[in-house]
């Protein structure tokens, strides 16, 4: 059996800390024999990362996935008892934070820039 106690797994951040940076060049400008600098200044991402502990993400997850069973199975359950509709998939987004929480990302939230990971649940057809 796999000790799964030290395993864990590198999560990056959203909150890359910004940071400016000088570059620039000396050198001698024309007849006048004087030095010149040259410098500009760019802002860029430093990209940040933690590691977290796979079997906080684990039970995040259990907890999350066992969260939203429930409430679609009740909503499944009052769609059936009152239109008669049947629940056939549902897609979600959700991120992972630095801490190893496991988040819905809301209607309101750019998915798209935070590296959501989409998890899709189809109905089973029956055997």
């Amino acid at each position: 059996m796999t000790d799964t106690s030290s395993d864990s797994i590198w999560i990056v951040t959203d909150e890359a800390p910004q940071i400016t940076v000088t570059e620039g060049t000396k050198g001698i400008t024309g007849n006048t024999r004087s030095w010149r600098e040259e410098t500009t200044e760019t802002t860029k991402s430093v990209g940040d990362a933690v590691k977290v502990s796979t079997q906080k993400l684990e039970q995040e997850m259990a907890h999350f996935l066992e969260v939203v069973g429930r409430l679609f199975s009740r909503a499944e359950q009052q769609a059936k008892t009152n239109n008669g509709m049947q629940l056939d998939e549902i897609e979600l987004s959700v991120e992972i934070s630095a801490e190893g929480e496991v988040k819905l990302i809301g209607n309101g939230a750019k998915a798209g820039g935070k590296g959501a990971i989409k998890l899709v649940f189809r109905r089973q057809e029956p055997k």
